[in-house]
């Protein structure tokens, strides 16, 4: 992972060394031949400013710091410089108030209300008797309602949902997962295209256009292009996007641990009557030992005991299901009185009790999860839950030693032994997506889902016909969902992914400086300077990929922050409509196809669908070309440049 942020941080420097080289070097009056406007200043704010932005990137990219960390820095960092930077106190903490931020946490609120319903479930647990095995019908289904579900409520939340349906359908039908989640996430990102709320990037944009240009965007303003946007999507990802997407993983394993490759990992023991460590615990006896070497699963006269077993005492007879290199637990089992047994496989089936409850599950880290960044001694995993983590699967990798230490991230796989309490615990737990079997009968209140749709009706109805902002009607439909009882009070806070609020509030009023000093203004002079010679809407064209570009690198929201003020500084210069290039980054900023890591619902499929970092390249390459032609030329057709 580090070695990709680094090559990350070389294309970006690469992308600003093409933008500011030989600055100062041609005259004005070359450019002018084609615009009017003279060569902007290349001053000290300017200077400044740019410096700032290119210290933002990197640190985005290299992540010393937690994301939402390095937002709170940057108002710091503005009133600092004020002086160059134009930003006073009020306008540094201007984002913490501002309407998109408020917006968007709302609608974290309201998207939390929608999922308790049981509606994406609901819908989700109709797929497979609709499509039944056919891959492409399966596809087009899962595809087609996930960008349904996120044109209304936010995007990430209908990705968290689906990501467990979706890899379970695969496991019941024999389909790889791999088929499946790219066109989820990617369709989820389309289908946030559609409407004002189907995203936080939008509700971020309409704010930085209503300061710019003085045109906010309206509920449904978008909603033709992004219907076209979505339908040439689902078009490719059933069509050519199929052929390219790999199997990453099969499910033509016996079973799920087989899939994990846990043959090589566990070993089956028995405890001899002579064994020097009979009558002491399990923790005296492992507690000194610094090999990475865990207990899984004690068997006696055929009971079986799972975490927490420290304080259980050896005695003869025991099996241990142990988990560890072959050659280790060679060497632990010397003079220990252990006896290998490396003909007893140890299976899924035999791990799991139907009767005790026992079972092998897969779980998912959420996005915005408390174990981000975080290893599992950090967090305290296994005790806090009472369960046997058996191996990880983070993208391609799979992991089965020093699992304790390792660094969590959004969309890692956790495959765990657990007991059903903690099942039940880890089913209501929105910190992390675990499988629920699609042949279960779904519990579902239908009251509860017409209360929540009606809500959702309500707030864009409100806001549509501009009765109230759309930061009030979405703070209203906050408090009907609590008033129904579809969010308890107490999940506000959970449902809210506080690293998006702080990222919107930190970058709002470094857009502000962006624009008040001139450096949109001149780095708008500087890529238009590279494409002087091309007519506007292939200049529409290059903004739409350069900014989708940048957002395989950053977050969607600082890539709308950063440049739409210097996509409306180039329309300007153009003497163009700065509407249609404020239009262009929006949708590019929802277009983060290149990356596992450039967009949230991403990261929440890169380890369920088991990715190499280049699948999503491979993939995403033809889409991302198809839409920079299409979407510039229906932003022509609809809104003229």
């Amino acid at each position: 992972m580090f070695g990709f942020k680094v090559k990350k941080l070389f294309i970006l420097i690469l992308v600003f060394s093409l933008l500011f080289l030989n600055i100062g070097q041609v005259e004005a009056a070359d450019f002018n031949t084609q615009f009017s406007l003279n060569s902007p200043s290349f001053t000290s704010n300017v200077a400044v400013v740019i410096a700032l932005i290119i210290l933002v990137l990197i640190l985005f990219i290299l992540e010393p710091l937690p994301i939402g960390i390095i937002a709170i820095l940057i108002p710091v960092i503005l009133v600092t410089l004020k002086r160059w930077t134009e930003v006073s106190t009020e306008q540094a903490l201007s984002g913490f108030s501002n309407n998109a931020t408020i917006t968007v946490m709302a609608m974290f609120v309201i998207s939390r209300g929608m999922q308790n319903s049981g509606a994406v479930e609901i819908l989700g647990s109709k797929i497979e008797s609709f499509a039944g095995r056919n891959k492409k019908k399966q596809v087009g289904a899962i595809a087609g309602l996930t960008g349904v579900m996120a044109s209304i409520i936010n995007n990430t939340p209908v990705v968290a949902a689906f990501v467990p349906m979706v890899t379970n359908l695969a496991r019941r039908t024999k389909i790889s997962p791999s088929k499946l989640l790219i066109p989820l996430s990617y369709s989820a990102m389309l289908g946030g295209t559609i409407t004002l709320l189907g995203t936080s990037t939008n509700i971020l944009a309409s704010e930085v256009s209503a300061r710019l240009i003085d045109h906010p965007f309206g509920m449904f303003e978008f909603t033709k292009l992004g219907i076209i946007a979505f339908l040439v999507g689902l078009f490719y990802l059933i069509t050519v996007g199929y052929y390219l997407i790999p199997e990453r993983i099969t499910y033509e394993a016996k079973d799920l641990m087989d899939g994990y490759e846990m043959d090589e990992f566990l070993t089956e023991v028995e405890i001899t009557e002579d064994s020097p460590i009979l009558g002491q615990s399990i923790g005296e006896v492992f507690k000194e030992i610094e090999t990475d070497l865990d207990i899984i699963q004690i068997t006696r006269k055929d009971e079986q005991f799972m975490e927490p077993l420290n304080v259980k005492t050896i005695r003869a007879g025991d099996h241990f299901v142990i988990k560890a290199e072959r050659s280790i637990l060679s060497e632990f089992a010397k003079n220990k009185g252990i006896k290998l047994l490396p003909d007893l496989q140890v299976s899924q089936n035999k791990l799991e009790d139907s009767v005790q409850g026992q079972k092998v599950v897969e779980l998912v880290v959420s996005d915005n999860s408390f174990v981000e960044g975080k290893t599992i001694n950090e967090v305290h995993f296994l005790e806090r839950y009472n369960a046997s983590l058996l191996a990880i699967r983070h993208g391609e990798k799979i992991r089965h030693n020093s699992l304790k230490d390792f660094t969590l991230r959004a969309g890692d796989v956790l495959l765990l032994l657990v007991s059903r309490s903690t099942l039940n615990r880890l089913e209501d737990n929105k910190n992390f997506m675990l499988e629920r079997d699609i042949t279960e009968e779904v519990d579902f209140n239908f009251k509860d889902i017409v209360t929540g749709l009606g809500i959702i009706a309500s707030v864009i109805t409100l806001a549509a016909l501009n009765l109230v902002s759309i930061s009030i009607a979405t703070l209203g439909g906050v408090v009907a969902m609590v008033v129904a009882k579809l969010v308890d009070p107490r999940e506000i806070y959970e449902a809210i992914n506080w690293e998006v609020f702080f990222l919107l509030a930190g970058l709002i009023p470094l857009g502000v400086a962006i624009e008040k000093t001139g450096t949109a203004r001149f780095i708008a002079y500087q890529l238009l300077r590279l494409t002087d010679s091309f007519p506007p809407l292939i200049i529409l064209g290059i903004f739409y990929l350069f900014t989708a570009l940048l957002t395989s690198l950053i977050s969607n929201n600082a890539s709308v922050v950063l440049m739409i003020p210097v996509a409306v500084g180039a329309a300007n210069q153009l003497g163009a409509n700065p509407f249609a290039f404020v239009l262009a980054v929006t949708f590019a900023s929802s277009s983060a196809f290149l990356s596992p890591i450039g967009y949230q619902t991403n990261l929440m499929i890169y380890g369920p669908g088991g990715y190499k970092f280049r699948d999503f390249i491979v993939v995403g390459t033809p889409l991302l070309v198809l839409l920079s032609i299409i979407i510039p030329f229906f932003i022509s057709v609809f809104w003229g440049i």
